[in-house]
């Protein structure tokens, strides 16, 4: 029982971890510079106009920050952001309890979006394009569909097999945004950055090493940081903890 809660507390921590290591705007935001200044253009118009930002698909390899970025498209709007996965929404329902929650200009962010199921996909076709959602009252002949009106919203949908997504529902996105690949610079900013929020000390050829070996990717990086920490802190032996008699 003790281990459980252990475990638990330590992967408490390292989410926390995680999210520290995450920007919070678009200045923050290394690397995907043309992204970038296409999504500050379309935040800042819809914030001008007071309406919803259009709704964004984000794809790409896994790691290269689609999750990071829809954080900070809500933190740039002001906004609630919702978070959720395809695999997670098993029925329309599910979907309709999600939407009819939203608050005016919320992002719904959902993760692998290619693989929602298409009765589920098909509830979200008016609530993307009018903002309303069509609900089924009643069974066979004497059924009747009902709409409802939700608050205009922001969906941001992710997926690294574009290719899998329906027409209908790429169609649908009014901002397609891929990501890249990192180079070796821009990653060595960002395992400098993220050495200096774990209070980490690394000179700059280290930062370098660390990037050439993360695959052009900020998830694989920050892992490495985070395991070169760790041997560093028990091999290094400059973190004694108190009390410990040394």
């Amino acid at each position: 029982m003790e281990d459980r809660i252990i475990s638990a507390n330590l992967m408490m921590e390292d989410q926390e971890v995680e999210l520290s290591l995450r920007p919070r705007y678009l200045a923050e935001y290394i690397g995907q510079q043309k992204a970038k200044e296409n999504l500050k253009i379309y935040i800042e118009a819809a914030k001008m106009r007071r309406e919803a930002l259009d709704h964004v698909l984000l794809y790409g390899p896994p790691g290269l920050g689609k999750t990071t970025l829809s954080h900070i498209i809500a933190n740039e709007l002001g906004v609630n952001l919702r978070t959720t996965s395809g695999p997670a929404i098993e029925r329309p329902g599910d979907l309709a309890a999600i939407l009819t929650n939203l608050q005016e200009g919320d992002v719904l962010f959902i993760d692998e979006i290619h693989r929602l199921h298409r009765s589920v996909e098909e509830v979200l076709y008016p609530a993307m394009e009018d903002f309303a959602l069509d609900i089924i009252i009643g069974k066979g002949p004497s059924a009747r569909s009902v709409r409802l009106e939700l608050p205009p919203f922001t969906l941001i949908g992710a997926t690294t097999r574009a290719g899998l997504l329906s027409a209908p529902l790429r169609d649908r996105f009014g901002v397609m945004t891929r990501l890249e690949y990192y180079t070796v610079e821009e990653l060595t900013f960002i395992v400098s950055r993220a050495s200096d929020i774990l209070g980490v000390q690394i000179v700059g050829e280290a930062a370098e090493e660390i990037a050439r070996r993360s695959r052009g990717t900020p998830r694989i990086a920050n892992r490495l940081l985070k395991r070169v920490r760790d041997y560093a802190q028990v091999r290094g032996g400059r973190h004694d903890h108190p009390g410990d008699g040394s």
